[in-house]
């Protein structure tokens, strides 16, 4: 284990960073047990001339001060939150996951209010600083993936600590695909759904913001939606689970929207404003190593063989003009094993279930076959 944390910390640094001497960087984690991860990480940081420093947090703590938070707070927080994006170069971000419910009871209106003040730091540090994020392995995870906990520690290390640098040559033709495609219609059981990309350009990503890494996600013409999706995969949101949502989709928006549980609140969620029922991203997910949902989405959206169809915000460096306060990554699985489907871009079969099936495309299966 020791050495896979070594090798986590040096991709971080030297390939998702790409650490220059004197930049800044500043580590932010929960909990005393990713001290190991972070001692390696400062050991990286530093030894390349970098300068390190942290902050260590407690999710009860925080969850119990954000519960209690007033005008004076936000202020206070988005002095500190413009500090950091004024005085650093990089951010590495680790959580650790103890309970997806610690937020449940903070009220609406501060996480709206903290949202809106913090929106142009955090504009700053996502689009202008170099970021990671990941996930250092809990007993919660285990659980959710149904595993003892030392394996999936060693899950979630090998998970990480793929060859990003290979994913970054294997994505190229995906890529250029993707940038001239107009139409694409998805299919699979419960879902028939159309849109267009055309010139909405594609992003890869391969282990240079989140880790685990292994997609390319593109965004639709916010009014070219259509049709209906129905996601195989549970799909949580602020401690909710919702079970097999399906969203029907006119003219880009969200007409109708139900699931096995909480239809109402799940209709809440999508109005919580204009672009909440607008989509924000279209992504394929191709990590090698991860084939079943757990119900954290860092792992979830990158399983070999899905896609994610995510209601909301998009990304400033593929735009689609959508804003909302949310951006719901949600993962349908097209492989046989979760009743399969298809894609299409301009109505050429690109990937039939999970598996690319245009020669340059190839590479992108990872010698898996459907059986």
């Amino acid at each position: 284990m020791d050495e896979k944390i070594k090798k986590l910390a040096h991709t971080i640094v030297h390939y998702s960073l790409d650490l220059k001497k004197s930049e800044k960087v500043l580590i932010t984690f929960q909990t005393e047990e990713p001290k190991p991860l972070v001692k390696a990480l400062i050991k990286e940081i530093t030894d390349c001339g970098g300068v390190a420093s942290y902050i260590m947090s407690d999710p009860e703590l925080s969850s119990f001060l954000t519960e209690r938070t007033d005008e004076a707070r936000i202020a206070l927080t988005k002095k500190q939150k413009e500090f950091e994006v004024e005085n650093f170069d990089a951010f590495i971000s680790i959580q650790y996951r103890v309970n997806d419910y610690e937020n449940h009871l903070v009220d609406k209106s501060i996480t709206k209010a903290l949202g809106l003040a913090l929106e142009k730091s955090q504009d700053i540090r996502i689009n202008e600083r170099k970021w990671v994020l990941l996930n250092y392995p809990s007993p919660l995870d285990a659980y959710k993936a149904s595993m003892k906990i030392d394996e999936f520690k060693e899950f979630a290390f090998d998970v990480m600590t793929v060859d990003y640098s290979a994913m970054e040559q294997d994505i190229k033709p995906l890529k250029e695909l993707m940038d001239k495609t107009d139409k694409v219609r998805i299919m699979a059981p419960g879902t028939d759904l159309t849109f267009s990309i055309k010139g909405m350009g594609s992003i890869p990503c391969v282990g240079d913001k989140n880790i685990p890494d292994g997609e390319l996600y593109s965004a639709p013409v916010r009014e070219s939606v259509n049709g209906t999706i129905t996601y195989n995969t549970p799909s949580p949101y602020h401690g909710t689970i919702f079970n097999h949502v399906s969203l029907t989709f006119k003219g880009g928006k969200i007409v109708k929207a139900t699931a096995d549980n909480d239809v109402e609140k799940l209709n809440q969620i999508f109005d919580t404003d204009e672009g909440a029922r607008y989509v924000g991203e279209f992504s394929l997910g191709f990590n090698p190593k991860i084939l079943y949902p757990m119900g954290d989405i860092l792992f979830d959206e990158k399983i070999l063989g899905s896609l994610h169809f995510t209601p909301g915000r998009a990304y400033k460096d593929c735009y689609n003009g959508n804003d909302s306060a949310i951006h719901w990554d949600m993962v349908l699985i097209q492989r046989k094993d979760y009743g399969g489907g298809e894609i299409y871009f301009d109505d050429v079969l690109i990937r039939k279930d999970g598996i690319f099936v245009l020669p340059e495309l190839e590479k992108l299966n990872y010698g898996y076959h459907n059986e």
